[in-house]
Parts: structure tokens; sequence; C-alpha cells
């Protein structure tokens, strides 16, 4: 045996003693539902670690960049055993709507699933703060430092196992910039313009721009452009240049109202059946915790060089307006917020109790940013002109 392969065997080693439990798992069918057989699982010979195959779901289409994002996740997971432990990624819809994965998962028609957590507001409307809350100073990286020091994971888990009596475990990554305000046919220049206007989002977005005087809708992000085409809804907002190319805007409005409020710190969410992922040897689940924040960094390298350029693209090829929302509608953005915040916490005292826990951690920490973090604008129009 060569040195790779004896650091290979000392990492796989503590799945062992689990291979009986996932291989008896499988005769049943890890996640089957009736008519799914989902997951799989056989036990290797001689103690080895057992090859583990699941099934899981995204929410977002094959052309969607957040779908080969997912993908690379599961690419991860693969490679950290050896090929051994791997999960088939299906696009939104093939089994079941992007918005019903989350009770999928929780009823076993699916081992797992790929989204955000605002997909399921309407479950309970503080899975929002993990991702699509209010904006209190965070960046996406600071939520998830949240999450990892702040006492975020612990809240995360008590709202879906005891709260929303789901039978799954959920791993939060995948930072995401700041999005935009949204895609409109014509540019948006104060509080007025919003009023009544037919607008897309998802999450406390919803609450947010409703506050603000439009008229909003949810839906999946595979039925926003052909809602456009339609005249169902006058302006939407996605995610990101990349995605929001993907999807077609550029092809159905040219204004991009750029910077806001509404999310500025979402994060991918993956959810696994507890059954299954309790069945799981040790060391695979350990896999899966540790391929979470491996896929942070890589997507956040990735996506800052993938959407500069299509930033750029449509900027420059395709006639996009990307247009800075004016300080009058953010600070009104900050103002419906703080309504938002105050109604909510009444309704639902487990949203205070995040949103409370958020404000002691970000406090502090965003308050550090401040004071020590340069605006890039400076030296980036010293160097290379107006941006």
């Amino acid at each position: 045996m060569n040195a790779k392969q004896r650091g290979r065997r000392r990492l796989l080693g503590a799945a062992a003693g689990g291979a009986a439990v996932v291989a008896t798992t499988a005769g049943c069918g890890l996640g089957s539902g009736p008519d799914n057989q989902a997951g799989t699982a056989s036990a290797a010979p001689g103690g080895a670690a057992p090859a583990v195959t699941l099934k899981f779901q995204a929410g977002f289409s094959q052309k969607d960049p957040f779908f080969d994002l997912s993908k690379m996740f599961m690419q991860t997971v693969s490679d950290l055993t050896g090929g051994q432990f791997t999960i088939e990624l299906l696009p939104a819809g093939a089994v079941v709507g992007a918005f019903d994965m989350a009770d999928a998962v929780h009823k076993g028609i699916l081992d797992g699933c790929m989204a955000v957590p605002a997909f399921w507001y309407g479950k309970d409307n503080a899975l929002s703060l993990f991702g699509t809350g209010p904006a209190l100073g965070q960046d996406a990286n600071t939520l998830l430092a949240w999450m990892a020091y702040g006492g975020g994971q612990a809240l995360y888990d008590e709202l879906y196992q005891e709260i929303l009596k789901l039978d799954v475990v959920g791993f939060l990554w995948g930072p995401m910039t700041t999005q935009p305000f949204g895609w409109f046919t014509r540019e948006v220049r104060g509080r007025e313009d919003l009023k009544g206007l037919k607008y897309r989002t998802v999450g406390l977005s919803i609450d947010l721009f409703t506050e603000m005087g439009a008229s909003v809708v949810a839906m999946p992000g595979g039925e926003i452009i052909p809602a456009l085409e339609r005249g169902v809804i006058d302006a939407a907002e996605y995610n990101n240049p990349e995605s929001d190319a993907a999807l077609g805007f550029p092809d159905v409005a040219k204004v991009c109202m750029v910077k806001s409020y509404h999310q500025p710190a979402e994060i991918l969410e993956l959810l696994v059946s507890k059954r299954v992922f309790d069945g799981l040897p040790e060391a695979y689940r350990n896999v899966l915790r540790y391929a979470a924040k491996a896929a942070c960094s890589e997507m956040t390298w990735r996506t800052l060089d993938r959407y500069s350029q299509a930033y750029e693209d449509m900027r420059d090829k395709r006639g996009v307006r990307f247009v800075e929302t004016p300080d009058d509608l953010l600070m009104a953005q900050l103002e419906a917020w703080g309504k938002i915040i105050q109604r909510k916490s009444a309704e639902n005292p487990f949203f205070a109790k995040v949103v409370a826990s958020q404000k002691s951690f970000l406090k502090r920490v965003v308050g550090y940013q401040v004071k020590f973090n340069n605006d890039p604008r400076l030296p980036y129009e010293h160097f290379y002109g107006k941006a």
C-alpha cells in the first residue's frame, strides 16, 4: 500500500463501523417514496467504506449557474471519498415542485435538496432570516460567521427540528453577493415609482416591497421571464448577473437597478433527510459538513470571476443599463425593514429571538468591519476611472 492509499484508508476508516447500518437501510431504499427508489448503498468487502448513492433535487433549472454550483458541491463530496459517496442531482421540477422540496425530503420522497431557506418561507417567516432577512449591516460571509460562531446554527436546527417538526438536517453554505434591486423596463427614480408595481421576489422581501407599495408576486425562478413577457409582472429580482443573464432578463428588460437592501446576504441551503443522514457512516456525515465549508470558498472565488464577466457582457454587448439605486430608495428600504422587524417580532417570538441574536453578533462584527476595512471605490476610481 502506497502513502496515498494509506492516507485514504485513514480518512475513511471511521466509516467502516457504519457500513452495516447504511447497507441495511438501503434494503428499504434510502429516501424512497412509493415510486422512487432514491438512495442506494452497499457494503464494500473487507471492511472498507461502503459505496453510497443519494438522490437530491435542486431548486434551479439546468441552465441556471446555481445548478452548476450545486453540482460542484456534490463533486466535492465524491472527491473527498474517492468516489464512494456520490449524490445524483436532479434539476428543479424533476420529482416535485421547487417550493415543495423540503416536504419531499421530510417525507422521504427525496434524499435531499439544494435551494435557499426562503423557498419554505410560508412555513415560518423566521426561515427568511437565514438568507433574505433584514439589512443589519451583514453580507453573506458575516451571516455565515454568525451561523458558525454566533449561535445561528443552534437556532437554525431548533427551527427545523423543534418548531417546524421537519425530519431534516440542514447545512447553509454558498455566500452570495448583494443582489440587484431588480430588472425593470424603465428606471425607478423614487418611492412613488414603486406604488402598485407588480414585482416578483421571495421570502421577507415580499413584506419589504409590499411595505414600500409594490404589488408583490412570489414565483420560482423558471417562471419569471414568461411572466414578464406576458405582463403578469412588471419587474423582478432574481439573484446575480450570471444567473439573471442565463434566465433571459436582458431579453425582456433593459434596466437593471443595482445595490439594494432587500437581500444583502443570501446563502444556499442543503437539506438532507435526517433518517438518511443518521444512517450514513460518521466519516460521510463529516464529509457533508466539511464539503459545505470548502464549497463556500470555491463559490466565492468562482462567482467573483463569472459575475463580473456577465456584468460586462450585458453592459457592453446586450444593451443593459446598470443604474445605481438612489439613496432615497435605499433609505426607504431600511425604514421598511424597521417596521417589518417590529411587526414580525410581535407576531412570532422565535423571529424576535433570531433577530436579537443576529443584532448582538453583527453590531460587534460589522462595527469592526466598518472601522477597519477600506471602501474599494476610492482606489478603483484612482486607477481605473469612474465605476
